[in-house]
């Protein structure tokens, strides 16, 4: 399975972006957005449920009200819309699917076991 995350670049505090994340295959995962700012440690953005049943998502405190997760299953896509960034926004961002046997509610980078690449977001002061 491979991800291709897209959709990074330089914005000014208070702009928008809207990451993609088209996967190879059609997946009933679930698929988080996680990133990793200079000098810290790779963190949980957002992620959203599988193709079936009701959509679940969740968000982490910092970025409620103004990140949304959405999912298209007819493009293998899932998007991450931000608004309102600021510049504790600016890292990479990643991509990755949960595995199957993780707890819905997991937050937890090793419940993920395929990733993309990275796409880098730079938000200006």
């Amino acid at each position: 399975v491979q991800l291709q995350a897209s959709g990074g670049g330089l914005v000014q505090a208070g702009g928008s972006l809207r990451l993609s994340c088209t996967t190879s295959v059609r997946t009933a995962s679930f698929i988080g957005w996680f990133r990793q700012a200079p000098g810290k440690e790779r963190e949980f953005v957002a992620h959203i449920s599988g193709i079936s049943g009701s959509t679940y998502t969740d968000y982490v405190d910092s970025v409620k009200g103004r990140f949304t997760i959405s999912r298209d299953n007819d493009k293998n896509t899932v998007y991450l819309q931000m608004n309102s960034l600021n510049p504790d926004d600016t890292a990479v961002y990643y991509c990755a699917i949960k595995r199957p046997s993780a707890a819905r509610s997991s937050r937890d980078i090793r419940d993920y076991n395929y990733w993309g690449q990275g796409t880098l977001v730079t938000v200006s002061s």
